[in-house]
């Protein structure tokens, strides 16, 4: 992950009104836990700057580098609150890191490739964890991780143990947690049904249909030998 730098000051406006005004003057409001003092530290930042830095970032967590006045601090993007209408930003909360010193963060999953199963055994892929929480040096974060499915097979799952995410990641999740599974079809709730299975109901009701032709067949021999 490339640290971007991001010019910032301390922020001594508070409350709603203040904050408010602040964000009218084309800043943006924001925090910092900070790691060696501990506490909060309030600070605001050009909006339009830390737009333009962010461009292109799609991950959760980003690696900055604050310049306060000339003094940098480097910390992690953990939130960003957006305004609902318009989608930008209107609040950032940041904590300070050690580049020499792992994080624990959480990082999306994506599959990539096509089953083996789906592609020849006719199964259903279904993916039943969408993110891995991870220990890693701040630089090293990623965005996302790609799992290649690719060989996995009818009735065969994909559990956490079985990630081959790289050396410079400790994984924290539970390794016998599953991230994903090849089913088949009819294990599958509300698959279409084999055309075997769906002619047999039909197969099953002729005999009453025979059956209620003769009982009609009779009434009517019957009201014959009345007349």
């Amino acid at each position: 992950m490339n640290q971007i730098k991001i010019k910032a000051e301390p922020r001594t406006e508070q409350g709603t009104g203040a904050v408010r005004r602040l964000r009218r003057t084309g800043m943006i409001p924001g925090s910092v836990m900070k790691m060696k003092k501990g506490g909060t530290e309030l600070i605001k930042l050009p909006e339009h700057d830390f737009m333009m830095a962010m461009r292109g970032r799609t991950g959760k967590q980003v690696l900055v580098s604050l310049d306060m006045g000339g003094k940098e601090m480097s910390a992690l993007l953990r939130e960003m609150q957006n305004d609902v209408l318009k989608g930008t930003p209107i609040h950032v909360d940041f904590s300070e890191v050690s580049l020499s010193e792992k994080v624990r963060i959480t990082v999306p999953i994506y599959l990539v490739g096509e089953a083996k199963g789906v592609k020849i055994g006719g199964g259903v892929l279904e993916q039943t964890l969408r993110t891995v929480d991870i220990d890693v040096l701040p630089a090293d974060i990623p965005e996302k991780f790609d799992v290649d499915v690719s060989a996995l097979d009818l009735d065969q799952t994909l559990f956490v143990r079985d990630l081959a995410l790289g050396d410079k990641y400790t994984v924290t999740t539970r390794g016998e947690v599953p991230v994903a599974v090849v089913k088949a079809p009819d294990a599958v709730p509300g698959a279409t049904p084999a055309a075997g299975a769906a002619a047999a109901p039909a197969e099953a009701a002729a005999p009453e249909v025979i059956k209620k032709g003769k009982e009609e067949e009779a009434a009517a021999d019957k009201k014959e030998e009345k007349k």
